[in-house]
């Protein structure tokens, strides 16, 4: 692996693609260009197998049952993907995606699917849907500015003893355990958020490229109108947090 070829799979888009997420890989893949780093988008369908020759793979957001027929297949490429991260791999989650890297997911019907037990976390259906915007502070070792995204699951995520997450939750509910937000783990990264979450976050997405080409390689580009956006985007999604407690505070109070 090397800053002059990043190779990024799109794991199973048909399955793994809600809201967008497949805008993740992309925007992985032309950062690296714009910086005259050669780069490749490799698609790999639902069904066949996950390769070990990739440097980040990035998996999206699901339904339950396609979250089922996912999880099938990446438990058969899980050595494939292990060697990949033993070689340096990344590994990018969002949602469902996210969901499948700890031990264990249950859906709503009650079904328990095994996940690839890259992570310890477990996840369970909670009681209603959480959804809206939602924003993270990450930890101030991290180096990352404030997130924003869009969340819609019906999971609640538990990490295990020890396991760091992506942030704290300042809007919104994020895993809806512990007021966090995903995880963040030896070139793991998952998350919750949509949006799709790297174009709305261009520092995170320079994070998971620098776990592969270095942090030298990432020349500055003009960020300005994606700062423009997300400037708007936490203003709104703060005035929205603020409202809700307004009315949580009403409610609890009467």
């Amino acid at each position: 692996m090397s800053a002059s070829n990043v190779r990024v799979a799109l794991v199973y888009p048909e399955l793994l693609g809600t809201y967008g997420d497949r805008g993740n890989a992309v925007v992985l893949v032309e950062r690296c260009r714009r910086r005259g780093i050669d780069a490749e988008l490799v698609e790999i369908p639902a069904g066949a197998a996950v390769p070990g020759d990739v440097d980040i793979y990035v998996f999206g957001g699901g339904e339950d049952d396609a979250q089922v027929m996912a999880a099938a297949g990446m438990r058969q490429s899980g050595p494939a993907i292990d060697q990949a991260r033993t070689n340096g791999a990344v590994l990018f989650a969002v949602c469902a995606g996210f969901q499948l890297l700890g031990s264990t997911y249950t859906a709503g019907d009650g079904d328990v699917l095994e996940g690839l037990e890259i992570v310890d976390l477990d996840t369970r259906p909670g009681d209603g849907r959480l959804i809206g915007e939602c924003v993270v502070e990450p930890g101030p070792t991290v180096g990352l500015p404030v997130l924003t995204g869009f969340e819609n699951h019906g999971g609640r995520t538990t990490l295990g003893s020890g396991v760091t997450p992506l942030g704290r939750v300042t809007v919104g509910h994020g895993n809806g355990v512990g007021t966090v937000d995903g995880v963040l783990a030896d070139r793991v990264l998952g998350t919750y958020l949509h949006g799709p979450v790297l174009p709305r976050n261009p520092a995170l997405a320079d994070h998971l490229l620098a776990w592969i080409v270095g942090r030298d390689a990432l020349t500055p580009l003009d960020e300005r109108l994606v700062e423009a956006l997300r400037a708007e985007r936490l203003r709104e999604a703060r005035l929205t947090g603020l409202a809700a407690r307004r009315r949580d505070w009403r409610l609890n109070r009467g």
